[in-house]
């Protein structure tokens, strides 16, 4: 990368000479640099600062803003780095840390993030709903239907009604399905007198 001083020289020794060979000698430069300064003035481009690489981490930052400004800027790298892993990241843990501290300074100085389409992590999430069934021999069914987020996995079960004990019992099968719990669970649409019972605050709207 040349310094200001040298781009301004090889200009200069262009708009004498006319000629990307001459100048490449003047300038002790080869004539393939003369021409990409030419061109990026004549284009309106020229810029001394270094060029930006898009990284491997740049499509994970808000998912990593995310943990950095939901733990306060507590969250460790390594803990970060292990996360990213399992949504797909493959760059090194030396790029996570180097971001991570950036992020967590920017937190820390009171930009915060902005905030993006919610990305859930693989195993923190499920959402359930109810759907009518057929009906069976005239009497109505009702449909659980669950599934995972970061995951074609679903689960449909049966029952006659939407009570509480129904309820329970369609989320323990469902979790003994998945062959695990996930952190969260988002209910879609579900009765508010049994969200008000299963969880303080309500997690879904009207």
């Amino acid at each position: 990368m040349k310094s200001d001083e040298e781009i301004m020289e090889i200009l200069e020794a262009f708009d004498l000479t006319g000629s990307y060979r001459d100048t490449a000698e003047l300038a002790g430069c080869s004539p393939h640099t003369v021409a990409h300064y030419v061109r990026a003035r004549d284009e309106g481009r020229l810029s001394t600062a270094p060029a930006q690489r898009a990284q491997l981490i740049d499509e994970y930052l808000e998912k990593l803003e995310e943990w950095v400004e939901t733990s306060h800027a507590k969250v460790r790298a390594d803990v970060v780095h292990d996360k990213l892993r399992a949504l797909g990241y493959e760059g090194s843990e030396r790029t996570t840390r180097r971001v991570v501290a950036v992020t967590k300074k920017a937190y820390r100085a009171g930009h915060r993030r902005l905030y993006r389409p919610w990305v859930p992590e693989p195993g923190m999430w499920f959402q359930f709903d109810w759907c009518d069934g057929p009906l069976v021999k005239g009497v109505k069914t009702w449909l659980f239907c669950a599934w995972l987020a970061w995951s074609r996995f679903r689960v449909v079960l049966a029952t006659s009604d939407k009570t509480m004990p129904s309820l329970i019992s369609c989320i323990d099968q469902c979790l003994r399905r998945f062959g695990g719990v996930p952190t969260y669970a988002l209910p879609e649409n579900v009765p508010r007198n049994i969200v008000g019972i299963l969880w303080p605050i309500a997690l879904c709207g009207r």
